[in-house]
Order: C-alpha cells, then sequence, then structure tokens
C-alpha cells in the first residue's frame, strides 16, 4: 500500500514515469558528500550510420532480399516469390506479444476523415494543395476501418488489358517497352476478412473488383490466390481504390507482376481522363509512402518531438548528444519502429521470442541496426549476462521457468503454490551458494537472446520527452490520444522569448533533483527509512547558496522558471520528508527543515502550510509560546492565505487566551463568525467511524449526505434546483467566462501544443501579466456580459481541454441557469479571486449549488456545505463561506442527523 503523505501526489506528478535507469543513482545513495553542483553526465559520441551506395535498391515486401531498382527485376522476383507454394508447417503454441497502446489503432465512428488531393513541389514531395477560395471544397469520406494488423502489399501495376497478360512470360524474354510502376500499399477492412487471423507474410493475393459494395462502389477486394474458393483478406485503401477502380472498369487495366503493353497501347491510352487518373493514383501511392497509416504514426510524432527538441534546445546539448540523436532518423524504418515499441514498454529486458509487431517486417535486422548504433543492447551468451541484472532478466520468465529453476537449484519439488515474486526473491537468496556461471546459463538456456535499451538512448530520450512535455505527465500517448480524438489542446500562439532553461549546467542539476524524487519515492514504497532519510539531507543540501528566491514581478517568465530548478524540486522532496518524519514522530528533525524552507523560499504559496506544521509540531512538544509567536508572525506574511491564514488565526485565538495575550486580535470576531445552518434528517445505513455516512433516501435507496440535503432543499427546503459538485462547476465556469484572457497571447507561458494552461496559470503572475485585460473583461461580466460569453466559449471549443473545465459534468442549460441566478457582481468577484490566486482557492468550495428562478429572467443561487454527524468544517471550507459571505453570496451549512 502506497504510504500517504502531503505533498507526495503532487511528487509523483513531478516525477512521471519511473525511469529504468538513473545514471546518478549509485552516486546519489553513496556520495557521502553530495555536490549541489553536479557534473554534466557524458554521453560518448556514435558513429553516424553509414550512408548506402546504392540508393536504388528496394527490399522485397515478402521475403526481405534487396533487389535492384529496375521495374524489370521487381517484378520477376515478385512473380517467383508469390509464386511459391505456401510451406507448411507443425502447428506451436501461440505466442502473445505484450500490447501497448501505440498497438492499438483506434477509430472515431462519428468521424469522416478527409482525404485531401495533392501537388509536388520542386522536390517532387507531396504537399498539400493551397486551401483558398478558388480551390475545390474537399469530398468526405468513410474510409474503411483498419483493423490492427495491416499488411503491406506491392502491387505491381501497368496500363493494358488483363487479357494481354502473360504471367509466365521468362526474365530473358521481357519486352522492352513496359510501362510500369510498384505501388506500396496496405490491406485495411481486415476485420471484415472471411479469417482476419489468416494471413502471413508470402502469402499469394489477387484483386477482385466489387463494385456492388454498399459502402463505396469502388471498392477493390483483395483474395487469397492460395484458397480455391478465394477467401477476402480485405480491401484495398478507398483513396488508392477510388483512381484505380474506373482504370479497371474504363480501360481494362489490370494489376499483375509482368504485363505486355498492346500494339495500340499509346494510342488507346493517350486521353486526358486516363491520364488524369493514372496520375492520382500515382499521387495516391506517393503520399502514402510519406505517410504511412495510423500503425506507424508513433514513428512520425517520435520523430517531430525529436526535431522540435534538437531545434529549440541546441544550447543544452553537446556535440556527441546532437550527433547520437541525429543519427535516430538515419536508422532503418524497421528499427526506429521497433525502438519506440520498446521504450513505452516497461523492460527493461526484453525476449526476442516474444518480439513481434506487424508494421515491422524483420525483427532480427532491426535489432541488428539499433545495436550497431548503440540503441540497445542484447545478450546471446550466458558468458555477457551481469550479475545487476539478474532480478530484471527473472522478471521476463513465466512462473513455470521459474519453478525449473528453483527445483534445479534447491532440488526440491512441490512449490506450486508459491508466486513469481516469491520464487524470484528465494531464487536470489541461493545466489551465493550457486556458481554465477551455472546460474546465468540456466536463465539464458530458457529466455534466449534477450534485449534492453541503452542506458545512453534511455537517458537522452528521456531528456527529449522531458524537453518536449515540460512535464511528467505527459508522454508519447499525448500524440496518440490527440491523433484519435480523445483530447483537443486549445488554439494559442506561442511567443518565445527566453528558453525554459537557459543553460546545460541548470537542465542536469534539474535532472539529478528529479533522480532525487523518484528515488526518494521508491524508498518510501519499500519503506527504506534510511534512504529516505539520506534523500532529504541530499535535498537541504544541494540548494543552491545563493537562496532565497526572490520574488519577481516584473518578469513572470522568472516566476515560471523557478518550477523548473532543482531547488523547487528539492522544496518538494523535503516537504514530503517532513510529512514522513512526522508520521515517524521525529519532531525536532520536522521542525529543523521547517525553518530551513520558511528562511529559504522566501516567495512562495507552500508558505502558509510550511508555517502551520511548524505551529503545530512545536505544539506537539509542549513549546506553546513559540507555536504561538510562529503563528503571529504567519499572519503578517503576504504568502499565507486561504486556509492557511484562517488556521493560523484560528490557532492565535485559541492558544493567545490570556494569561499569554490579554489583547483580542482584530481579527477575532471574523474568524469566530456564526455561519447559518440548517438541519436535515435521515435514516443511517452505517455508523462505524472512520467510514462515510450512508444514508436510504425516500426510495428505499443507499446515498450519501449530499443526495439526502439535495432531496430536502428540492422539497421542503425551498424548491430549489441544484447539483452536487463542489469545486467543479465553478472551475469550469470560471474557465469558459475567462477563457480569452486565459489563452492571450502573452510571451514565455506556451512552449509546446500539449497545454491546456498558460505556464503561469496558477501564480501570481497570471493576474500580474494580464491585469488590463481582466479587469476589462470582469467589468463586461459585471455588466451582465457573462451568459453571452457562457455560451459563446461552449459552442466555440466544446471538448476542448482547458484547466478546470469539465465538459461532461453539466449541460449548457445548467451553466446558464447559474450564471443567471448568481449574477454579474458575484460572479466578478469569484473570477478575479481565481484570477489573482487560482492555486489557493482552487478547493474547498461548498458541496451543493443551488438556484431558483423567479419569474423568466431573474433568479437567486445558494451554496451549502454539506456535513454528516460526526463531521466538522476544514479551515479551507471555513474561508470560503466566510469570504462568499462577504462577496454577497448566499450560503448555509447543512447538518444532517440519524433519526
Amino acid at each position: 500500500m502506497r504510504m500517504v503523505l502531503t505533498g507526495r501526489e503532487s511528487l509523483i506528478r513531478l516525477i512521471g514515469k519511473r525511469r529504468r535507469f538513473l545514471p546518478n543513482r549509485h552516486t546519489i545513495l553513496s556520495d557521502p558528500n553530495p555536490n549541489p553542483n553536479p557534473n554534466p553526465n557524458p554521453i560518448q559520441a556514435v558513429e553516424e550510420p553509414p550512408q548506402s551506395d546504392n540508393n536504388d535498391d528496394v527490399q522485397c515486401p515478402v521475403c526481405g532480399r534487396s533487389l535492384p531498382g529496375d521495374n524489370d527485376h521487381i517484378n520477376s522476383h515478385l512473380d517467383a516469390c508469390l509464386s511459391q507454394p505456401k510451406p507448411t508447417t507443425p502447428s506451436t503454441k501461440r505466442k502473445f506479444s505484450q500490447r501497448t497502446l501505440l498497438q492499438l489503432n483506434f477509430t472515431l465512428s462519428n468521424s469522416k476523415p478527409k482525404f485531401q488531393n495533392l501537388t509536388h513541389d520542386s522536390n517532387n514531395s507531396p504537399v498539400p494543395l493551397p486551401q483558398n477560395d478558388e480551390s475545390e471544397k474537399e469530398e468526405e469520406e468513410e474510409v474503411p476501418e483498419n483493423h490492427e494488423a495491416e499488411f503491406d502489399s506491392t502491387i505491381a501495376a501497368t496500363s493494358l488489358s488483363s487479357s494481354s497478360v502473360n504471367n509466365d512470360v521468362p526474365d530473358d524474354s521481357k519486352p522492352e517497352d513496359v510501362l510500369g510502376a510498384t505501388f506500396e500499399t496496405f490491406i485495411v477492412g481486415r476485420k471484415y476478412a472471411d479469417n482476419p487471423e489468416e494471413m502471413c507474410a508470402g502469402a499469394a493475393i489477387s484483386f477482385l473488383r466489387d463494385p456492388q459494395n454498399v459502402k463505396d462502389p469502388n471498392a477493390i477486394k483483395v483474395v487469397s490466390a492460395d484458397s480455391v474458393c478465394g477467401k477476402s483478406l480485405g480491401f484495398l485503401p478507398r483513396e488508392l481504390a477510388q483512381y484505380l477502380s474506373p482504370l479497371i472498369d474504363n480501360y481494362g487495366f489490370g494489376f499483375q507482376i509482368m504485363c505486355r503493353r498492346t500494339s495500340d497501347g499509346e494510342s488507346k491510352y493517350a486521353n486526358e481522363t486516363f491520364k488524369c487518373l493514372w496520375k492520382n493514383a500515382q499521387r495516391v501511392v506517393e503520399f502514402a509512402s510519406r505517410n504511412p497509416p495510423s500503425s506507424v504514426k508513433y514513428q512520425l510524432n517520435f520523430g517531430l518531438m525529436l526535431h522540435e527538441v534538437l531545434r529549440n534546445n541546441i544550447h543544452l546539448l553537446t556535440e556527441d548528444e546532437k550527433t547520437y540523436m541525429e543519427s535516430f532518423t538515419l536508422l532503418s524504418n524497421d528499427s526506429q519502429r521497433l525502438f519506440i515499441r520498446l521504450y513505452t514498454r516497461k523492460g527493461p529486458w526484453f525476449r526476442m521470442s516474444n518480439i513481434s509487431y506487424p508494421e515491422i517486417v524483420d525483427t532480427q535486422k532491426a535489432v541488428k541496426g539499433l545495436a550497431e548504433k548503440e540503441y540497445i543492447h542484447s545478450i546471446e551468451d550466458a558468458n555477457k549476462l551481469c550479475e545487476s541484472d539478474l532480478n530484471d532478466i527473472l522478471n521476463i520468465l513465466s512462473v513455470c521457468e521459474l519453478r525449473e529453476i528453483w527445483c534445479i537449484l534447491l532440488k526440491k519439488s512441490g512449490v506450486h503454490g508459491m508466486k513469481k515474486q516469491h520464487l524470484i526473491s528465494s531464487i536470489l537468496s541461493t545466489d551465493n551458494s550457486v556458481p554465477w556461471p551455472q546460474l546465468s546459463t540456466m536463465i539464458l538456456d530458457r529466455t534466449g537472446s534477450c534485449i534492453r535499451i541503452s542506458s545512453k538512448a534511455e537517458s537522452l530520450m528521456w531528456r527529449t520527452e522531458r524537453l518536449f512535455f515540460l512535464n511528467g505527465e505527459q508522454d508519447l500517448s499525448s500524440f496518440l490520444l490527440v491523433d484519435m480524438g480523445k483530447i483537443k489542446y486549445p488554439a494559442y500562439n506561442c511567443i518565445i522569448s527566453e528558453p525554459i532553461f537557459s543553460n546545460r549546467n541548470n537542465l542536469l542539476s534539474y535532472e539529478e533533483a528529479i533522480e532525487v524524487a523518484q528515488i526518494t519515492d521508491e524508498a518510501l514504497d519499500a519503506n527504506k527509512i534510511d534512504v529516505v532519510l539520506r534523500c532529504i539531507n541530499i535535498a537541504e543540501s544541494c540548494v543552491s547558496t545563493d537562496f532565497p528566491i526572490q520574488c519577481s514581478t516584473s518578469e513572470s517568465v522568472s516566476s515560471i522558471r523557478h518550477v523548473f530548478t532543482s531547488s523547487w524540486v528539492y522544496s518538494k522532496v523535503v516537504t514530503v520528508g517532513i510529512s514522513f518524519l512526522e508520521r515517524e514522530h521525529r519532531y525536532i528533525d520536522a521542525i529543523n527543515l521547517l525553518q530551513w524552507l520558511l528562511n529559504v523560499f522566501t516567495c512562495d504559496v507552500r508558505r502558509g502550510y510550511w508555517t502551520l506544521r511548524l505551529s503545530v509540531d512545536l505544539e506537539h512538544l509542549g513549546y506553546i509560546d513559540e507555536s504561538l509567536q510562529v503563528a503571529e508572525n504567519g499572519l503578517l506574511d503576504p504568502w499565507i492565505r486561504a486556509g492557511s491564514r484562517m488556521a493560523l488565526q484560528r490557532r492565535v485565538l485559541r492558544l493567545g487566551k490570556p494569561p499569554r495575550r490579554w489583547k483580542v486580535p482584530s481579527f477575532s470576531r471574523s474568524a469566530l463568525r456564526k455561519i447559518p445552518e440548517v438541519f436535515v434528517q435521515g435514516r443511517p445505513l452505517n455508523s462505524e467511524l472512520g467510514e462515510k455516512n450512508r444514508y436510504y433516501n425516500e426510495a428505499g435507496k443507499q446515498c450519501g449526505v449530499e443526495e439526502i440535503a439535495l432531496h430536502y432543499y428540492a422539497g421542503d427546503g425551498g424548491g430549489w434546483q441544484g447539483v452536487h459538485a463542489e469545486s467543479g462547476i465553478w472551475l469550469t465556469i470560471f474557465g469558459l467566462l475567462m477563457w480569452d484572457v486565459i489563452y492571450a497571447d502573452v510571451p514565455n507561458v506556451f512552449y509546446t501544443r500539449f497545454q491546456n494552461a498558460p505556464l503561469d496559470f496558477g501564480t501570481d503572475d497570471f493576474y500580474t501579466a494580464r491585469k488590463s485585460s481582466i479587469e476589462s473583461h470582469l467589468q463586461q461580466i459585471r455588466d451582465g456580459m457573462a451568459e453571452e460569453f457562457l455560451i459563446k466559449s461552449w459552442e466555440t471549443h466544446i471538448g476542448t481541454a482547458c484547466r478546470g473545465v469539465n465538459w461532461g459534468c453539466h449541460s449548457l442549460d445548467e451553466l446558464r441557469a447559474v450564471v443567471s441566478c448568481v449574477g454579474g457582481t458575484c460572479l466578478a468577484s469569484l473570477c478575479k479571486l481565481l484570477a489573482q490566486d487560482y492555486r489557493s482557492w482552487s478547493s474547498g468550495m461548498p458541496d451543493l449549488l443551488l438556484w431558483r428562478f423567479h419569474g423568466e429572467y431573474s433568479g437567486e443561487a445558494k451554496l451549502v456545505e454539506v456535513k454528516g454527524p460526526r463531521d466538522r468544517l476544514s479551515e479551507q471550507q471555513r474561508a470560503w463561506l466566510l469570504l462568499l459571505l462577504d462577496y454577497g453570496f448566499t450560503i448555509e451549512v447543512c447538518k444532517v442527523k440519524p433519526l
């Protein structure tokens, strides 16, 4: 079970996906005097892949052999390949390879992708036609759904009638006037095939026009030539079939390995219609070759990420690293795809026998290419297996294989009840009693050849992802979510004048801090107290001596960039460490760290939490006067806000009674204000301490206290409509009302196209940098424009990702009703508060939002916090309720009591 500590969820989000290889792990855990300014981690240069002397060679899609690029050789070779009988192989147990998100082909049932006409630039590469008023309107077509396993198919096509075809023409007797072209395309609609699984490389196939197809009259069916009944294998892509089918129907055009041209071929196919169709068909194939289908879309996305990082962060990379990253683009398609597949899998080790992907033609050749450029390491000989890799290698063995090794090592039997991890632990415990060569041989005999991504590639690609997305929560799957329409990011302009990391040393320090954070998180999972304490000490010692961080209101980028410093990461590690020390009742150590944080980070909204914990821990040790003094000093700190300020005020009132303090604080009346209360009765289901209260509603069904309260307010409580939404509905309303302000053109806040909010969102600089536009917008809301803003944002941006906006929880009608009943003045006050300090006030709002209309255009709203018999208001909730009272909202607390 994961240890619940304050700040840990935030630390986990910062770390993101745990890295398999931490280059500084040994140094971090062994160096008695950690260096606050780590030396750069050099990455050795790799040689560029040699350029091929013959760029005209092509690879046979059936057998994989390299062939001369002329049509005669290609066609004759394909004829021989496809005419060979399919080998019969003994049945073997089916092997399943690990599937990832990259392998799934998601298609939208309600979307119709557009196929765009293409033209050629001076370099003969297809580019989209310019979109202007004179261009023709593109037709929307429904493309047949692709099966997740798509197969390459090479078609030799020529312009002549099928009656003149002779597939048996010997190689040396082929006419010199053959006019043909070789197409590389894909078989789609595999899930509609007679037997979707029955297809393999080298199978002979034929093509059949299917004009009666209800979905596409231009359909060209792919059938098995080996089958007597011609089993359907799928279809040619619709974009290609729309041009090839008229050629077949109107000109007797056929698909063959080799075809003769008829004597009148020149005149027969000289008309403009034929030329246009033929030219479009060639363009379709050329476009498809440069834009592979969805099964390899991830390869294009990965290449885009590499290109962007190399272009925008060149100052952060050494020449060796740049050469190494650029060498990736020179790898073969199979090698690139295999690397990306392995990188996105858990690993770190993979059995070669289990690696199989439909879009990778030759896995062995792909592995060889990656190994030559040091992107992967392979093990084929037991002598090359290191003891440090033993645990990871054992994890790729099956339970049956582990049992075999366990029985051999311990000379016992009957281990059927042991789980996999117990078997691995038992084998590792016998490691010292068994010669290493014997153990490694037993393991490799069962795994066969194994590969893993090299530490060099792992480190650089992790850095690439971090520089591209600027967080640990997003990775390559973000591209896929966009491609399949699951996420749509808002439109904004990236105006970048300063990079996030100004120099390489800052980047390396930040990366090492992330490593310390990951080691801390792993140690908490394993309950390794000594490692946790060491990481806390490292974090404290590594914070730069030129701190504290000073407040900066002149440049918003300064506030943004400090989130990407090692000191910021270390402060999160120490915050989690303080919660850990408090759980261990080590209050003196926690107090020392809290005092250190408050002295170093002088401009941080977390100062409220740190000050409150310092006051509480001092009280735990019996230092009441010191605890009171800390609370009083905290109330003078402008960075202590919201619930933390309310909690400190209440501590001062509780601890500062006579004789310690005789003077009543000025805030006492405000902090102790009574909040209106109502009482509702319900029939309880459970009453165990620590469990959420459950009740029966009027229909006899189980429900929570919020549903009991909603039922009360809808009836005897005044005929209110309402929702149980807490902060969610208000953050949605804020995002919709302030959309244009949030995504306005502000420099150095948008760095990637995968952001759902500017980088300064939630900081003080968000309001400061946009003060004039925010105030102007808020005035329009006060003047009654809120509903218009709401409708415009909803209709224009529905479904687009925006921080805080939840499109699925509330309908437009509900939101319009809320906006109308709350009123412009209250809405403007709430929006201004969130614009100024979104982080402090984005949680803790009342449970229920109620509204009712008085006539057609006027109404009122009420906010209700619901509490069960043993519940009480948190300080954040109390702060919200009192603030909403000041803003003019109607609020109350509803207490549900058992019958």
